[in-house]
């Protein structure tokens, strides 16, 4: 790479700063340095609310007030930002600098179709007519791995899965071909064959078309895999930075040195991840007061398993004013299987696999077209009852969704804890409220903001907290870790590994990240298409994959250890 080609991105000594309500000052970033040159995909990594999504929204002039550019300067393509008012001058948002954010569904209007928003950008920026702009964005979805993309361009956002969503939000990233691409955690919500296309996707766009990429992850095996340098953050600063491989093979700072150790390899089960801080006192303290009282809300009385799933069909109907036009889609086809007590069970498989759909049954929010769901041997195809809808809490993918914006957090988690009446007052639930969050490595005290004040790692974690209000005896956890770095992640994934261990909670799984299915779950059912095409123990899974689908998402699942030890092969 030629260093001497101008930066399409350089930034000096760049300080954010956020005033806070008693007269003090949060410094979100501190003056950072950083330079990404044409063909160039820079990772900026770093446990959640180290500053990463700052730096990029800072440098897209998206800082919400009253966070200010104090310091520093920022440069695209040779045009200076105003740090005075945060505003590009001259800069075109899509056209210089395409973005993909972490959150997909707050990316896309829900009123608008696919293809809308597609050709939007295109018909603004590149002055081609609607027909061309329509046929590059089938091109795009295409290019993203979008099944049936002729169809989808007619398709709203709640009608794709999470996966599907995070792709069209890549398409649309692409769509005018900019100099500079700030991807935000592009692969959160994809399965592992999608992230392998649109990895090799963004290397392509980089190698060929010269794209700068400034790469915002906590995923080591992406960075590994495409990155060309990485930046590690902690606390609004710069830990290290320097070559990807001189970085992911040899830290000098001690802070990155535990950040990589707290990767979850695939290659094999540990009986406890590595986390790389302490945990404090305060939430250890919290830990085991939640594991007290989940404990006795999960005792079992009968050696029955706590859900058995038989003959599962969901079909979704397209409405016609023709009934001879009506089809129906089946999203899931006649899936069986139990999980027992205390019990992890996983559910993996390829974005609208039927992964979610079959948890959103269970859990009552999708009505099925046949088939049965029993949860501690009562049929639930009349109905939740009040007491299992306590037993049975759901951790959603999509965290900010989740909560309501309008509510501090301490009163959205202490919501479910008063509705259950487990706290005498609302007093009393807001102290569980702040156990709880204690308990997910928060401050008990940042309970008296909103959802919007936390990173989308953050938001995860409270997501987390008010499953746990209820002293559920059953958690269905819909990708519960796909936002979180991999220290936070290996923190919770540790707690609900203890709270299995120590309470017996029993837990349905869904995750794309096959490393954390493996050291998370006791079994494991690999779905596609609507059907489950393998379910066995989780080491013999991984070890001696019978199915041809299941032997290929471990092929195209990230490994950090792999990807080093192949390049100290070939070095």
């Amino acid at each position: 790479m030629n260093t001497q080609t101008p930066p399409v991105l350089d930034i000096k000594n760049l300080r954010v700063e956020y005033p806070l309500t008693n007269g003090g000052t949060l410094v979100a970033v501190n003056d950072i340095d950083l330079t990404i040159r044409p063909g160039e995909i820079h990772a900026l990594v770093g446990e959640s609310g180290a500053g990463k999504t700052t730096v990029g929204n800072a440098l897209m002039g998206l800082l919400q007030a009253p966070g200010r550019i104090a310091g520093g300067s920022i440069s695209i393509a040779g045009k200076q930002i105003n740090t005075r008012t945060g505003r590009t001058e001259g800069i075109v948002p899509g056209r210089d600098v395409g973005a993909i954010f972490q959150d997909p569904m707050t990316s896309l209007n829900p009123l608008f179709t696919v293809e809308s928003q597609l050709c939007e950008g295109m018909l603004a920026h590149l002055k081609i007519s609607r027909k061309e702009a329509r046929a590059r964005a089938l091109d795009l979805l295409k290019a993203v791995g979008i099944p049936e993309p002729e169809r989808r361009l007619g398709s709203y956002p709640h009608q794709l899965s999470g996966g599907q969503r995070q792709r069209v939000v890549i398409a649309t990233a692409l769509a005018c071909d900019p100099r500079l691409i700030v991807a935000d955690e592009p692969t959160t919500a994809l399965d592992v064959s999608v992230q392998a296309q649109i990895l090799k996707l963004i290397r392509d766009l980089a190698d060929e078309r010269r794209v700068g990429v400034l790469l915002v992850t906590h995923n080591m095996g992406v960075v590994a895999e495409i990155a060309d340098r990485v930046t590690i953050m902690q606390n609004g600063s710069v830990v290290e930075s320097g070559s990807a491989r001189g970085v992911l093979t040899s830290p000098k700072a001690p802070y990155a040195r535990t950040l990589i150790a707290a990767v979850p390899p695939i290659e094999h089960r540990l009986e406890r991840l590595p986390v790389p801080s302490e945990e404090t006192p305060a939430t250890l303290k919290a830990r085991e007061a939640v594991r007290g009282k989940t404990r006795s809300a999960a005792e079992s009385k009968e050696d029955e398993p706590m859900l058995a799933v038989r003959e599962l069909c969901v079909e979704y109907g397209q409405r016609s004013f023709l009934p001879s036009r009506r089809t129906a889609f089946k999203a899931v086809k006649s899936v069986s299987f139990d999980v027992k007590r205390g019990e992890i069970f996983g559910l993996v498989g390829e974005s609208g696999c039927g992964k979610t759909t079959v948890a959103n049954t269970i859990a009552g929010l999708v009505a099925p077209t046949s088939g049965s769901v029993h949860f501690q041997g009562v049929a639930l195809e009349a109905g939740r009852t009040k007491s299992v809808r306590q037993s049975m809490q759901m951790v959603f993918q999509d965290p900010y969704s989740a909560l309501n914006p309008r509510m501090r957090i301490n009163a959205a988690i202490a919501e479910p804890i008063l509705f259950y009446e487990l706290a005498s007052n609302a007093a009393e639930a807001r102290e569980d409220a702040a156990i709880l969050l204690e308990a997910v490595g928060l401050n008990g005290q940042s309970g008296e903001r909103f959802a919007h004040a936390f990173s989308g790692g953050q938001r995860q974690r409270i997501a987390i907290a008010r499953a746990l209000g209820p002293q559920p005896s059953m958690l269905i956890c819909d990708e519960p870790t796909s936002a979180l770095d991999v220290s936070v992640q290996a923190q919770l994934l540790n707690l609900l590994k203890d709270l299995r261990d120590l309470a017996g909670l029993s837990m349905l799984f869904i995750s794309h990240d096959l490393a954390v299915i493996r050291q998370m779950c006791d079994r494991v059912a690999v779905m596609k298409g609507g059907e489950i095409v393998e379910l066995a123990e989780t080491e013999t899974l991984f070890s001696s994959p019978q199915h041809e689908y299941t032997r290929e998402l471990l092929r195209l699942a990230p490994s950090l250890d792999r990807i080093l030890k192949a390049e100290n092969t070939a070095a």
